[in-house]
């Protein structure tokens, strides 16, 4: 069967030994894997299990809702896992840069770290609740997420970080690019907000170059410490997305 076309998509897989996988496949050609594990097939993995063509007794993509696992150009949206705690802490918590125009930091000690992973990953039961943490070949670069559902208003607010190291290499934009795609896309979200510091130029940039529109401006709306800023309000909506303003 053609098993390409189910590449980064949903999938659930039964294979012809009574086993079932699921999740988002990546598709491996026959070259590919030929090279790299003698197989003289293609095939599908899922995580990190590959299942033969030849294995493969039924394959159906299927519709998820809530953190599910995102893929990009050059990184993956995965849940957090409780071994995160700790490079959080480290490349995050520590580092004053992350929560100088927020005044938030739920990384500053490890004992944080760890209580805020863990209600991350208890969050994951709700549909309506999106933890990710943004990962190049295993490394923690950042997080991403969106929070406080609004069912009334059917909108949500997005918020996210880089470790410093990663900062300037479009992360941050290709991160978010695809998770207001799959908000609004696949679960039908209607608007996805952000707000930032006046100040805060590159966070400005980013949310503009996702397609994000200046919605509001609050005045000395954010008191970080001594410091007070402009806070500026951001949306995404769908309408805005596929082009034109409904009056």
């Amino acid at each position: 069967m053609n098993l390409s076309k189910y590449e980064k998509k949903h999938v659930h897989i039964r294979d012809i030994y009574g086993d079932t996988f699921t999740g988002m496949a990546s598709y491996g050609n026959h070259e590919f894997l030929m090279h790299e594990y003698g197989g003289d097939e293609d095939g599908l993995f899922i995580e990190d299990c590959l299942i033969y063509n030849s294995q493969i007794e039924s394959v159906e993509e299927i519709e998820v809702h809530g953190t599910v696992e995102l893929c990009t150009d050059q990184m993956t949206l995965r849940r957090y896992t409780p071994e995160d705690a700790e490079p959080l802490y480290r490349r995050l918590g520590t580092d004053p840069a992350m929560y100088q125009y927020s005044g938030w930091n739920p990384y500053a000690t490890l004992e944080m770290a760890q209580d805020t992973v863990r209600r991350f990953i208890d969050s994951y039961d709700d549909e309506h609740a999106y933890s990710w943490v943004m990962d190049v070949d295993d490394v923690l670069i950042g997080t991403i997420g969106a929070y406080d559902y609004d069912p009334v208003n059917n909108k949500i607010e997005v918020g996210y970080s880089v470790v410093k190291a990663w900062q300037g290499r479009g992360c941050a934009t290709e991160a978010l690019k695809e998770v207001l795609k799959y908000l609004t896309e696949n679960e039908g979200i209607d608007c996805v907000t952000a707000w930032t510091a006046g100040e805060n130029t590159g966070s400005r940039r980013v949310l503009e170059k996702c397609g994000m529109q200046l919605a509001a401006v609050e005045k000395d709306g954010l008191k970080v410490g001594d410091r007070t800023y402009d806070q500026l309000i951001y949306e995404y909506k769908v309408k805005d997305r596929r082009g034109g303003t409904e009056e």
